[in-house]
């Protein structure tokens, strides 16, 4: 227990310190309070955007987008990712398709997803699903092939069909690199819904930034890229918590 307390003390280190020497370099005057305002005044303007029911508005709408793709783009990225490392011929198939749509950024391909769904709710959350998609099917399907093939061979002598192979081999152990995927791919989809986000839309953290930045609130930019911080920080450490749950025997 006292180890687990020393960890958890020790990941609070870094980011206080560097608010800690944010504070400082600004109450010093090294830092420009016109571009770079201190934190101290980050954090009052965002508890007056909290009070007036601003903050919480945008920030929920991001996170029904974020939720909403999260869980459209995973669901059939690991059931793919699986099926890609269980059969070679399903891989042959689809990995070339993979290989030359994985390395475009998403954001790019925002302005098509616009012009067949419109600035709506579906492309927003469509960007992000798409964002995901890639990154957990390729670690789904990396963590299958990692697997030693006694495994699968067991499997089989003791009766598994393809179904009983995929949901009692495949899917437990590639969970520890579908969880990798689902951490990498949080990050992304918080990168691409502010950035939809900032190119149309009328609600949501992105769009809170773009408006802070066009009457030049600097204070409010700063404040919705700290919320922004903060929910990929608690998005991560709810997928670390439900990873410890579901592979205990993990370090």
């Amino acid at each position: 227990m006292t180890a687990r307390r020393s960890y958890r003390a020790l990941t609070l280190l870094s980011p206080i310190g560097f608010l800690a020497l944010w504070e400082g370099l600004s109450r010093a005057g090294v830092l420009d309070a016109r571009f770079v305002p201190s934190p101290s005044t980050v954090l009052h303007t965002l508890a007056a955007m909290i009070r007036t029911g601003e903050l919480p508005y945008h920030l929920a709408v991001s996170l029904r987008r974020i939720v909403l793709g999260f869980l459209l783009g995973a669901a059939p990225a690991v059931v793919a990712g699986l099926a890609m490392g269980l059969s070679r011929p399903v891989r042959a198939l689809l990995m070339p398709l993979v290989s030359a749509i994985y390395p475009i950024p998403k954001i790019a391909i925002y302005p098509l997803i616009i012009f067949y769904l419109g600035l709506g709710e579906a492309s927003k959350v469509s960007i992000v699903a798409l964002s995901i998609f890639f990154l957990v099917l390729l670690n789904a399907m990396a963590g299958v092939l990692a697997l030693d093939p006694t495994y699968f061979k067991i499997a089989r002598a003791y009766g598994a069909d393809r179904r009983g192979v995929f949901t009692t081999v495949a899917f437990p152990g590639a969970l520890p690199q579908i969880f990798t995927g689902l951490k990498l791919g949080m990050g992304f989809a918080l990168i691409v819904i502010v950035g939809a986000e900032l190119l149309g839309s009328d609600a949501g953290i992105g769009y809170l930034i773009w408006r802070a930045y066009q009457i030049f609130a600097v204070d409010a930019m700063f404040a919705g890229l700290l919320v922004t911080a903060v929910l990929g920080w608690a998005a991560t450490t709810v997928l670390d918590w439900l990873e410890q749950r579901l592979l205990p025997w993990r370090p």
